[in-house]
C-alpha cells in the first residue's frame, strides 16, 4: 500500500536530526519506494536545501513536497486535505513533530477537516500530558476524531534494539526465565543519566523537569518490559497489554520515597532564580504483583551527571557478600547485556577476581535507529512498540502523588555539583 507521510514541523530540530535521516535510511533499503513525504511549514521551504542541510544528500528530494499553511487557521486544513488527495488504496501517516502546546489544536482542525478517515494514522511525540488530568483530557479530545487503532504514541526507547532485547533475553533463555521473580531478585534499578545539561532548552525544561521528561515515559516503559509476564509463546502484538498489566500492578508512588534535585548553575542557565524545576529525580516503587512482592524498583534520571548511560540493572539475591549478583541491560550508548562473574584468578594462588560475561554486537554491526523502527512499524501497522492510552494513564496514576506533593512543597531543591554520581544522590 502506498504511504503518504505528512510531517508537521518538517524544518524543526526533531525532523532534521532524526526523522529525515531515518527516512533516508529506509529509502536506501529499496523496500519503501512507495513512500511520499509532504512537509508542512508556515513558510516557503527549499526542499533541496532542507535535505542537504539535514542529511547531507538528496535521497528524499524526488519524493518530498512542501505545503505552506497557517497551523492556527482552520480553513487551511481543508486545503491540506485537498492537496494530499488520498486515494482508496493509500494510507496517510501524520507525524506531529511540533511543540506539545500545538498538538491538540492541530488534531482538532484535522478532524474537523475530515483528515481522519480509517486510512489515517497519527504519530505523537511525548510528552503525553503533564499530569494525570491533562493526559486524560488529551486522550478524550483526540478520541473525538480518531480511534485508538489510529493513534501511535512514540516512546523511542521502546524501539531501541536493546529494549526489545529485554523481551528476547527473558523469553528465549530458560536460565533466566526460571529466576525472574522475587525469590531470586533482590532489587531492580533503571537509570538514564546524561552528562550534558539542558543544552539551550530552557523554555521546554522549565515546564517539564526530569520526572516528566524521562522518568514518566522512558523509564516507566523500561520498567514495564522488565516486570511484565512473558508467555511461552509470545505474540509481539500483545506487548502493550502485557506492559499495561505490569504497570497496573505498580502501587501509587510514596512521595517520601522520591528525591528531586537540581544541578548547580541551572537557575542561571534558565534565567530563573529560585526555580524549583528538578534536573534529577529518583523514585522507589513497589509492585503488588505476587511475583514481585517486596522487590524495590528504583528509577533514576538526571542531567549534568558523571557519565551518559541508560541501563537496567537486575540485582540477584546473594547467599553471602562475596558473591557477584548483577545483570545489566545496556540500552545506550554501548548496547549489550553483561553479568558479573567471579572466576579464579590465573596463577598458583586460590584467589577470585570479578569478570564480566558480556554480549555486545560486533563492531561492524549497524543497528537500526529507533526512529527507523518507529516509521517502519507505523507503515506496517505494528503497534507493539507504541504506548497505548491505558499505559499512559497507568503511568501517570503511579506518579501523580509525587507531583501533588511537590506542588505543595516550599523547601528549596537539593543542589548537586555538575558531574555528580547518580547513585549517590538517591
Amino acid at each position: 500500500m502506498k504511504t503518504k507521510l505528512i510531517i508537521f514541523g518538517i524544518t524543526g530540530d526533531l525532523s532534521t536530526r532524526k526523522l529525515l535521516p531515518a527516512l533516508s535510511a529506509l529509502i536506501k533499503t529499496g523496500d519503501y519506494d512507495d513512500v511520499e513525504i509532504i512537509g508542512v511549514s508556515r513558510r516557503e521551504v527549499n526542499v533541496a536545501e532542507l535535505l542537504q542541510s539535514s542529511i547531507g544528500e538528496q535521497t528524499l528530494a524526488a519524493r518530498t513536497r512542501i505545503f505552506s499553511m497557517d497551523l492556527a487557521r482552520a480553513s487551511d486544513y481543508g486545503l491540506l486535505r485537498e492537496y494530499v488527495a488520498l486515494k482508496d488504496d493509500e494510507q496517510l501517516i501524520v507525524y506531529l513533530s511540533v511543540p506539545p502546546s500545538a498538538t491538540s489544536q492541530i488534531v482538532d482542525f484535522m478532524g474537523e477537516a475530515g483528515i481522519n478517515t480509517l486510512q489515517t494514522k497519527l504519530l505523537f511525540e511525548k510528552p503525553f500530558g503533564v499530569d494525570l488530568a491533562s493526559a486524560e483530557e488529551m486522550i478524550a479530545r483526540t478520541a473525538r476524531y480518531y480511534n485508538e487503532d489510529q493513534i501511535y504514541r512514540i516512546d523511542h526507547y521502546l524501539a531501541k534494539e536493546m529494549s526489545q532485547n529485554i523481551v528476547a533475553f527473558r523469553g528465549g533463555n530458560a536460565l533466566f526465565t526460571h529466576i525472574w521473580d522475587n525469590q531470586a531478585i533482590e532489587k531492580i534499578e533503571i537509570i538514564a543519566s546524561e552528562q550534558i545539561g539542558i543544552e539551550g532548552r530552557a523554555g521546554f525544561y522549565e515546564q517539564t523537569g526530569a520526572l516528566r521528561d524521562v522518568l514518566q515515559g522512558h523509564l516507566m516503559q523500561l520498567l514495564a518490559l522488565t516486570l511484565m509476564d512473558i508467555p511461552d509463546e509470545l505474540d509481539w502484538s500483545k506487548l502493550p497489554e502485557l506492559r499495561l498489566e505490569a504497570l497496573q500492578a505498580v502501587r501509587p508512588a510514596d512521595p517520601r520515597r522520591a528525591t528531586r534535585a537540581q544541578y548547580i548553575g541551572y537557575q542561571t542557565e534558565v534565567g530563573n532564580p529560585g526555580s524549583v524545576t528538578e534536573t534529577y529525580t529518583a523514585v522507589e516503587l513497589i509492585s503488588s504483583a505476587p511475583q514481585w512482592k517486596d522487590v524495590p524498583l528504583h528509577l533514576i534520571t538526571g542531567k549534568a551527571l558523571d557519565h551518559k548511560t541508560t541501563e537496567v540493572r537486575i540485582h540477584f539475591r546473594k547467599r553471602h557478600e562475596a558473591q557477584s549478583n548483577c545483570l545489566t541491560f545496556s540500552i545506550q550508548p554501548n548496547e549489550g547485556v553483561s553479568i558479573e562473574l567471579f572466576t579464579k584468578k590465573p596463577g598458583y594462588d586460590r584467589e577470585f577476581e570479578s569478570r564480566q560475561l558480556a554480549f555486545t554486537y560486533p563492531e561492524d554491526t549497524i543497528l537500526p535507529d529507533a526512529y527507523e523502527q518507529v516509521l517502519v512499524d507505523a507503515i506496517r501497522s505494528h503497534k507493539s512498540l507504541f504506548t497505548s492510552s491505558e499505559e499512559v494513564l497507568a503511568s501517570w496514576k503511579i506518579l501523580q502523588p509525587i507531583l501533588d506533593a511537590w506542588q505543595m512543597e516550599s523547601e528549596p531543591l537539593q543542589q548537586y555539583a555538575v558531574g555528580s554520581d547518580a547513585y549517590t544522590l538517591s
